[in-house]
């Protein structure tokens, strides 16, 4: 509950109330009040799951607030706000010894499995559009492999009927009915033909693909990359939400984030960072792109304990010409390319001017699968937990880039 301050005086929920009840209702239920009211309204809202990538609606109701079980008009709701807040700080300077706070520790503690949302709900995409649903979607086109991830690992595999060239992984993907896609076109009839009641897109889609399905009287749910691990686990429970697979989703952002965690807590202790050159892509040998800040691998470097070589250029994927990389001369080289473009480590060292790089001289060039870092789904962590295990293998002995 938010207290809202006017010049001429103080007003809660728009009624005016003496400047005394307001530092009351201040110091009992505002922000870091001593107890937490809610108006009817918020608590209705917060029936259903909420998250900053997505809302629901929920009736407003702004003239009576909820205590204890009890809905209170606003006369008694503010008699009983001065009541308590009377009480409250004369018990507070009678009080001999102050009360110290617990320590903040920093350890991870799993969420409790959430309830399933009630029905029909309201989500905002990346987009801006607002979904409706009225029932868990079960009928999904999925148009983008990390999306097909994510539905598979939060237990919604069945649901899928439909998926873009690209999804391949798990194996039980390519079973299901193929609608084009990827950098390609969509075979919008088979999607039409599907008859799906969500289609599930992602920045692989521009907005005016999304429109023109939209346009087909599809129900269009944009999902955005994320470029950190909390981006990822919105993302699992936005489609979880969409699906009805909360529990399903909770346990597994538990376990993500508890191998986060063992792979964050060996890397706190580090002393040196390798400099890094992620290569994404050498069409031109001479001038490889590779990823800058604000970008997943940017982010999985840093938690792996190395530096990303890109972090401090302009852009998100830039290229970089080789005079450039010599200047730096990182300490490891990881082909992302080597995944779809059949990069090896000995055609690096093949090409004109690399064999002057000491990474190529010491064999710190590596061959790296980058579905692992390219595709925002949950296998993020099998990425972030190889990568860990090449940037500073001293701490990981047993793992297996």
């Amino acid at each position: 509950m938010s207290l809202a301050l006017s010049r001429n005086g103080n007003t809660i929920g728009g009624a005016r109330i003496p400047a005394f009840a307001s530092l009351v209702h201040s110091l009992v239920v505002g922000e870091a009040g001593l107890l937490k009211f809610k108006p009817t309204s918020e608590r209705l809202a917060s029936r259903r799951l909420s998250r900053r990538d997505f809302y629901h609606t929920a009736p407003r109701i702004e003239e009576s607030y909820y205590f204890g079980g009890c809905v209170l008009k606003q006369k008694r709701y503010l008699m009983l706000v001065i009541m308590i807040g009377l009480i409250s700080l004369f018990s507070f300077a009678c009080s001999s010894k102050p009360q110290l706070s617990a320590p903040i520790t920093e350890s991870f503690t799993p969420l409790p499995t959430p309830t399933t949302p009630e029905f029909p709900i309201q989500l905002k995409d990346g987009l801006g559009n607002v979904i409706e649903l009225e029932h868990p979607a079960q009928r999904i086109v999925s148009l983008a492999p990390s999306n097909t991830e994510i539905l598979f690992a939060i237990g919604a595999g069945a649901q899928v009927v439909g998926r873009d060239s690209f999804s391949d992984y798990p194996p039980e993907t390519q079973q299901i009915k193929d609608i084009g896609g990827g950098f390609g076109q969509l075979n919008t009839e088979v999607i039409v033909a599907l008859q799906p009641d969500l289609v599930l897109a992602s920045a692989l889609s521009s907005a005016e693909q999304v429109k023109a399905l939209q346009d087909l009287g599809l129900k269009v749910f944009y999902l955005p990359n994320p470029t950190d691990f909390d981006g990822l686990y919105i993302n699992l429970m936005t489609v979880a939400t969409l699906t009805g697979r909360t529990s399903e989703a909770q346990a597994l952002i538990n376990t993500l984030k508890n191998r986060v965690q063992v792979i964050e807590s060996k890397i706190a202790a580090i002393k040196t960072r390798p400099l890094v050159f992620y290569e994404l892509d050498s069409t031109q040998p001479d001038a490889p792109w590779t990823a800058g800040p604000n970008t997943f691998i940017d982010t999985l470097i840093t938690k792996a304990g190395g530096t990303n070589f890109g972090h401090e250029l302009n852009g998100d994927w830039v290229q970089v010409s080789i005079e450039e990389i010599i200047r730096r001369e990182p300490d490891l080289i990881l082909l992302g390319d080597a995944t779809w473009g059949g990069v090896t480590v000995e055609s690096v060292a093949s090409r004109p001017g690399w064999n002057k790089l000491k990474a190529v001289q010491n064999g710190q060039v590596f061959v790296f699968d980058d579905n692992l870092v390219s595709r925002p789904g949950p296998r993020l962590v099998d990425g972030l937990e190889a990568m860990a295990a090449l940037l500073q293998p001293q701490l990981f002995p047993t793992a297996t880039p």
